[in-house]
């Protein structure tokens, strides 16, 4: 979580020369105290707020395209002309300001409320809304609904009692202990009853009726709906018990929940045991590790996160755990974990207190399989995020669908693409008619380091690799048959957006996407 920095740069209410800024160019100062961004456009000037909502990230070093700017480090997008957080992470707008133009200077004359103009109520919208799953794709197609105008009725159906909150952090931040909790909501306790929506909190959806168009609750009951939205998420993959023996408490991380669970479990001086070398496993030892635990992490691959990063990352995560003072265990698996420690396959023993596994995740199909809606790995969809039923539609961790930066049906588990689900998937539930076609994108953070991500590359042929990772500088680059479907960056957050927007413009001839 990023602590807002102290405002610097020009005083832009004092006013600056019209000459200082080219057209096309940007500038950031300040105004009473607070970060500004000023963007001429030609001969109109715009100016928001400098610092993301989401994690205060520094808009000022960010990709202006049009009349939207994009945060460099996760990638939100907002408004020049509003100050609208157009899409997540970012959910919370940032002050838009007005600008003079008197002679030779520009200034920044004080905050103005631009409102976007919101559509009104649709005729042929559904007569009521339920989402199923109330994380990042069905907090964000409620919010999206209500943003659009929609006034029918939306209930939110979902077992865990703290959602809506920011999943990422529980495997980051505020599981090393350096984000307060009051940071995780995403929404104030106040959110639901304004916007009118009857968030069903510890309930669960027992059955879906697509031909009746209603739902069974775990009590009985039953809603009725226009559209449905299934964002059920994906459960952690657990060990057998003939690994699992008892004795000792073993973690896995999903949930808010489930971190505070791990915090309270985790104690200074300390040895932690960590099952899988995947994202959130190698998160959670960093976060272990600045909670002063030693840690060990067992994985039967020959190198961490390999599949996904290839081999150059691969060695430079490992070698950035080790300098932190993780040890690894690689081709290694347990086969028991009993009081007191782990034993490994070539029966070394390692004494722990506190195991946590992090070995994947199985998306939550069963209301859909159980519904005979059309499944593919997932739950198939098409490219508006509409199910084989009509009026139901799929997003987040469950959802393949046809990607047409790849040409093939995919389904991705990322925080950002299940937000960005959310919102087409309630534009679509209004008869808006949008392909889902945004890049995916996710960020990983290791320590001081984080890892950004866009595109999508189950496979590849080449990797090109241009700087040096151990520099904390380079962009890693996945290609197939001569075009790019992925990369990677370290501390290269401007290249990471254009490639982003250069992905988005060269949807049909991605090999003109190419090492910088």
């Amino acid at each position: 979580m990023g602590e807002q920095a102290k405002p610097s740069g020009p005083d832009l209410a004092r006013g600056i020369p019209v000459s200082s800024v080219k057209p096309g160019g940007s500038v950031v100062g300040q105004v009473d105290g607070d970060a500004v961004l000023l963007v001429r456009q030609e001969d109109e000037w715009l100016a928001i707020g400098a610092t993301c909502s989401h994690y205060n990230g520094p808009l000022g070093e960010g990709l202006i395209i049009g009349d939207t700017v994009r945060c460099p480090w996760h990638h939100a997008c907002f408004s020049l002309r509003t100050g609208e957080a157009l899409r997540p992470p970012a959910l919370h707008p940032v002050a838009c300001y007005r600008v003079e133009v008197s002679g030779d200077t520009v200034r920044v004359a004080g905050k103005v409320d631009r409102k976007p103009a919101r559509p009104t109520a649709r005729k042929d919208a559904p007569a009521s809304v339920v989402i199923v799953g109330g994380g990042a794709a069905g907090d964000s197609a409620a919010a999206t609904l209500r943003r659009e105008g929609y006034e029918g009725p939306i209930t939110i159906v979902d077992p865990d009692t703290d959602a809506p909150y920011d999943r990422p952090n529980c495997s980051k931040d505020y599981l090393a202990g350096s984000a307060p909790e009051e940071w995780l909501p995403l929404r104030s306790p106040e959110w639901d009853r304004d916007q009118g929506i009857d968030r069903l909190r510890g309930r669960r959806v027992a059955a879906l009726r697509p031909g009746d168009r209603r739902v069974e609750l775990d009590d009985g009951s039953t809603r009725d709906y226009g559209a449905l939205l299934l964002a059920t998420g994906a459960t952690p993959v657990r060990l057998g018990p003939e690994v699992d023996r008892g004795g000792m408490p073993v973690h896995y991380l999903r949930s808010l929940r489930d971190s505070r669970a791990i915090i309270a479990a985790a104690r200074e001086g300390g040895r932690a045991v960590v099952v899988g070398a995947s994202f959130i496993g190698l998160e959670v030892a960093a976060s272990l590790r600045a909670r002063k635990l030693e840690v060990d992490v067992v994985a039967p691959d020959s190198r961490p996160l390999e599949r996904v990063m290839g081999a150059a990352l691969g060695d430079f995560i490992r070698g950035l755990h080790e300098e932190h003072g993780v040890r690894f265990h690689l081709e290694r698996k347990p086969t028991e974990i009993s009081a007191g420690g782990v034993t490994l396959d070539r029966g070394e023993r390692l004494s722990a207190d506190l195991v946590v596994v992090g070995i994947g995740v199985r998306p939550n199909v069963e209301l859909a399989e159980s519904a005979g809606l059309a499944m593919d790995r997932g739950v198939s969809v098409n490219e508006r995020l509409e199910t084989s039923a009509p009026g139901i539609y799929a997003a987040g961790d469950i959802a393949r669908w046809p990607d047409p930066l790849t040409g093939e049906r995919i389904r991705v588990e990322h925080w950002v693409v299940a937000q960005r689900q959310g919102q087409a998937a309630a534009e679509n539930m209004l008869g808006l008619q949008r392909r889902f076609d945004a890049v995916p994108f996710f960020w990983s953070q290791h320590y001081d380091i984080s890892i950004n991500y866009v595109g999508h590359a189950e496979r590849w042929d080449t990797i090109d690799l241009d700087g040096d990772p151990s520099a904390h500088d380079c962009a890693v680059w996945f290609r197939r048959a001569d075009r790019t479907y992925a990369v990677a960056t370290i501390f290269r957050d401007r290249e990471s957006l254009a490639t982003e927007a250069a992905m988005e413009r060269g949807r049909e001839s991605l090999g003109e996407v190419s090492v910088r």
